[in-house]
């Protein structure tokens, strides 16, 4: 029997379970069996919360289709409310290991449980091979900071994709009416690209005005997630470097709203979200 938590943050949920004290067999195969909606609990993943060497704790996260992943945006939010609320810790600033590198947390308490958690996402990475992303160009914003873009036919349509790690990789496409884009017929096609080694997550941004965007994502391993905490740091990059808003804005994704802050003194980015738990259960398996 393995107890597990469902949690989600602005729709994008996984399944975590606590191996501080046990470890788990078959990773891939058990994020594909939780993760299926039909015969399983249902998510868009799995995450693992592990002991650390090298921080306060160590975050394992598996997309839905078993592939390992670096980086959760959303994900890292919940893996801060799950160690508060289960007192596995009473601190209430954070350092998380990840495979993107290690990410602070602030938690935010109301009640004596976590309601919202900001996060120190890092620097984002713009160097082509750092990404990686391939046979594209660079381009140079109006504050003198170079960046990377690739062109792609998808369907008779040319998509210009600004390329953005947060330690993951991401594409971004700027165009009106997201709403009603056919995301399926882009999304998976523009993910595993020759221009993009390790594959790519895809996310499509709508400018509402230079304090707002809306964004929809195509997560890689997972397809459309209601919401991409990194995706959301990456699109605010690139809509900052392409001229398009201020260093302050909050995103609109489909499971709600995160608030983005690419500071400029330290480059570092900041997100601030919600982190709610659904329910907790057992695997008998």
């Amino acid at each position: 029997m393995i107890k597990f938590t469902k949690m989600e943050g602005l729709g994008n949920d996984y399944v975590y379970i606590d191996c501080t004290k046990q470890d788990i067999e078959n990773k891939q195969d058990l994020a594909k069996f939780v993760s299926d909606r039909h015969f399983g609990i249902g998510s868009d993943g799995l995450i693992l919360i592990k002991n650390s060497s090298l921080a306060d704790f160590k975050m394992q996260m598996f997309n839905s289709d078993g592939t390992e992943a670096e980086m959760c945006g959303n994900g890292i939010r919940c893996v801060g409310k799950f160690v508060y609320d289960k007192g596995l810790t009473d601190k209430t600033n954070l350092k998380i290991e990840t495979l993107a590198g290690i990410k602070i947390l602030q938690l935010n308490i109301e009640n004596n449980k976590v309601k919202t958690v900001k996060v120190d996402m890092g620097e984002p990475i713009l160097e082509s091979k750092l990404i990686p992303a391939q046979n594209g160009k660079i381009f140079t914003s109006k504050e003198n900071i170079n960046f990377y873009k690739v062109n792609i036919n998808v369907n008779e349509k040319l998509n210009e994709l600004t390329c953005v790690s947060m330690g993951n990789p991401h594409a971004i496409e700027f165009m009106d009416d997201i709403k009603n884009l056919e995301i399926e017929k882009y999304g998976p096609i523009i993910e595993k690209d020759d221009h993009f080694p390790n594959k790519i997550n895809v996310e499509f941004i709508e400018i509402v005005n230079e304090n707002n965007i809306k964004m929809r994502v195509w997560e890689r391993g997972s397809g459309e997630t209601l919401a991409c905490g990194t995706g959301a740091c990456a699109s605010v990059v690139a809509s900052v470097l392409n001229g398009y808003i201020n260093r302050n804005v909050t995103v609109e994704l489909l499971g709600g709203n995160l608030e983005i802050e690419w500071n400029k003194q330290d480059n570092h980015i900041y997100m601030t979200g919600p982190a709610k738990t659904v329910f907790e259960g057992e695997l008998n398996i």
